[in-house]
């Protein structure tokens, strides 16, 4: 079943340029990259943002660590990421897509895709994770 698929998007309070740099900093990561059910803890995160570059996201929750890594395959500034997903939840060869577009100089529409799951409810547990992420992405730039 790995020609699963999902899309979120949403529009957020927040430049383009300052929406791509928080997907590429180690901090903002730090800040955003945390599981669904929250943490307060922020996860811990290495980061090397060119292209074929790696980076390492463990969530932290009360009751484990949750490691996530990737590959850079592609970095266009301010309006697209591409970067492949390891997770225990989704498949080896998973690639998760950012494109992001300018609404007005304060507001972005943002569009995250990911592929290949193993799955509906990996799936629907990454759809979840994947706006919960977001939405704190938009909390994270307010208060930076």
């Amino acid at each position: 079943m790995n020609e699963l698929e999902l899309t979120v998007s949403r529009t957020i309070a927040a430049s383009r340029e300052n929406v791509f740099n928080a997907w590429l900093s180690p901090v903002m990561l730090a800040k955003f990259m945390v599981p669904p059910s929250g943490s307060s803890q922020p996860s811990k995160v290495k980061n090397d943002p060119v292209k074929g570059g790696r980076f390492s996201i463990v969530m932290v929750t009360l009751e484990k660590e949750i490691p996530h890594a990737g590959t850079y395959l592609a970095i266009d500034p301010h309006s697209h990421l591409s970067f492949t997903w390891e997770s225990p939840y989704s498949l080896d060869d998973s690639v998760v897509t950012i494109d992001l577009a300018e609404v007005d100089a304060g507001t972005t529409e943002i569009t995250l895709k990911q592929v290949k799951f193993k799955s509906e409810e990996a799936r629907n547990g990454h759809e979840q994770g994947w706006t919960a992420i977001i939405n704190r992405l938009e909390t994270s730039l307010a208060t930076a």
